[in-house]
């Protein structure tokens, strides 16, 4: 050919081989995903034919994780990050402790250094951004309470792997086998550590103070011009080119730096649109990265090293779900947020990835513990939705044998009941509204505004302490529980509003409400017409979902305007 087509043609081989075997795996009932890790296979070094060029792949794929994270970013505010603070900073970070002993654990029994089961530890601790967001989009889970905690644990992940990345280096030859003389100052210890808390608080402040400001402002001045093109271009060069930025000027990864760029240009008018403007670029490149991972595979070492695979697996997916499902119930959360949070995190991806490629470049890391990271990390990407798939059914089994009792199981616990301050006798005729997110935020407000009682059930404690804080009455639970209902007076109430975004948890909250008290009248929320055709046929309540709403308010306004003025003349 008259000129270098070598992108063109991975390209093609990677769209193409993740079209056939995606379309066939779907076919055979497995996940999607399975088929892209072995379309990644097949155009990889390990088996024959066309092998694709893998520093290309591993850029594109790179591209992808900045587009997702901005995509999450436009969806997830600065407040949403703080309010899931109390358990996705300790929660992340026990974790990745317990992720880090199993890892460090299996490498002391294989005779491996210390210096190298530490990195190897470190490595099975992270997850896969790309495979997390994936799987709460698929299931509507990205802007549940649930979602959103999933979300910000892997930032905290993020954070601590930028630090490690940039510690390790300086710490290697104290780790070194053969650099067991070798020092490390304290003081080149310290101002290492201290660079990195500084780069990442002067990007923190950068994005909070300026970012802030510009990029909504940015983003409007783009879309009065009234041109697509320009629109979506502003969109894309703002998810790479701060990305990019980030990590030139302060060492972030590109991920947490597209990531907080989306967070602030969410403050814009337009950020819903930017969203729908990016999801096409988000998709693909999403599947590259999965074709990019399978690329690094090499089905050999299932042969080779079998029983070490598995290990590797039985750290990634049992190991790690377990520890974060014990840590989010030790933190007092239902059944069902630990459940997802630790099918979430129970896969490995990119961050141990580029761990495993320093810790081999530092000679801290041999060929085989690479290996292995990448078969744990394809294994564990490829089971990951039918584990996810397995939370909702295992939820529900746990509560039929009575071991999954909410967070007001014991009513020792100060938030499970209503304060003593608040006056019973208010709570008569008044609304229960179950879910303090985004629409039940604004639908508090407005009943606040109107002067009308309610009591807030939510499941997370932080925004529990916040409503009382400011006098409002608010319980701590899961109102699929009769118990947690009856704290709320529900059987006073004059009507109950389910604000929650889940689809299965609105119909059990509903259900529990009927049983408890059958004429109540309940109000529905939902995302779409198909979920709102469901409970609607369910007789459950009356349902509202936001395209019908907006229609009918923007009709009831139209109404109001003509009444208002005279009719327009004809030809006007």
């Amino acid at each position: 050919m008259p000129h270098d087509v070598t992108l063109i043609i991975m390209l093609a081989a990677a769209f193409g081989g993740a079209l056939v075997l995606g379309w066939l795996a779907h076919r055979l009932r497995l996940p999607a995903i399975v088929g892209f890790l072995a379309a990644g296979v097949l155009i990889g070094p390990a088996t024959p034919g066309y092998v694709a060029d893998m520093a290309l792949a591993s850029q594109l794929a790179e591209i992808g994780v900045m587009l997702l994270m901005f995509g999450v970013g436009l969806h997830f505010s600065l407040d949403d990050l703080v309010k899931v603070r109390g358990i996705a900073l300790p929660g992340a970070l026990l974790q990745m402790a317990a992720a880090l002993a199993m890892g460090f654990g299996l490498a002391h029994w294989w005779g491996w250094p210390w210096g190298a089961g530490l990195v190897f530890g470190m490595t099975l601790s992270v997850a896969s951004t790309v495979v997390l967001l994936k799987a709460l989009e698929a299931r509507g889970l990205l802007e549940s309470s649930d979602g959103k905690i999933a979300v910000g644990w892997l930032v905290v992940e993020d954070l601590v792997m930028v630090l490690v990345l940039v510690l390790l280096p300086v710490l290697a030859p104290l780790m070194l086998p053969e650099g067991a003389g070798a020092a490390v100052s304290g003081k080149a210890l310290g101002a290492a550590i201290g660079l990195t808390l500084l780069k990442v608080t002067a990007f923190f402040v950068v994005m909070l103070v300026i970012g802030r400001r510009i990029y909504p402002k940015l983003l409007w001045a783009v879309a009065k011009t009234g041109n697509r093109e320009l629109f979506t271009l502003a969109v894309v060069s703002s998810a790479i080119g701060i990305a990019v930025g980030a990590a030139a000027l302060f060492d972030v990864s590109f991920a947490l730096g597209a990531f907080f760029a989306g967070m602030m240009m969410r403050e814009s008018d337009f950020s819903h649109r930017a969203a729908e403007e990016s999801l096409p670029l988000r998709d693909a490149f999403a599947v590259l990265f999965f074709v990019s991972v399978g690329m690094l595979f090499d089905p050999a070492v299932l042969v080779e090293e079998p029983l070490r695979v598995l290990a590797v697996v039985g750290v990634v997916v049992v190991g790690k779900t377990i520890a974060a499902i014990a840590v989010v119930r030790a933190l007092r959360y239902p059944w069902r947020t630990a459940l997802t949070v630790g099918g979430s995190l129970a896969q490995i991806g990119e961050f141990s990835f580029i761990l495993a490629g320093l810790g081999l470049a530092l000679g801290l890391l041999g060929q085989e513990a690479m290996s292995l990271v990448v078969a744990g990390a394809v294994v564990s990407i490829a089971i990951n939705p039918l584990l996810f798939a397995a939370v909702e059914p295992l939820k529900k089994r746990l509560e039929a044998k009575g071991a999954a009792q909410a967070v007001p199981q014991d009513l020792s616990d100060p938030l499970a009941v209503l304060p003593d301050a608040v006056d019973v006798e208010r709570l008569r005729d008044h609304a229960v509204l179950v879910g303090y997110g985004r629409v039940g935020r604004v639908l508090a407000e407005q009943l606040t505004a109107r002067g009308l009682p309610f009591v807030v059930v939510e499941t997370q404690r932080d925004l529990v302490e916040g409503l009382r804080g400011r006098g409002q009455p608010a319980v701590l639970g899961d109102a699929q529980l009769p118990e947690v209902l009856v704290q709320a007076h529900l059987h006073h109430a004059r009507l109950l509003v389910v604000a929650a975004s889940d689809l299965l948890a609105v119909r059990g909250i509903a259900t529990t409400a009927k049983a408890l008290r059958p004429g109540i009248r309940i109000l529905l929320r939902t995302h779409s017409a198909d979920e709102a055709e469901l409970l609607a046929g369910a007789s459950l309540g009356e349902v509202f979902y936001a395209e019908r709403e907006l229609a009918i308010g923007l009709a009831d306004r139209v109404s109001e305007v003509f009444k208002d003025g005279a009719a327009p003349s004809a030809g006007h």
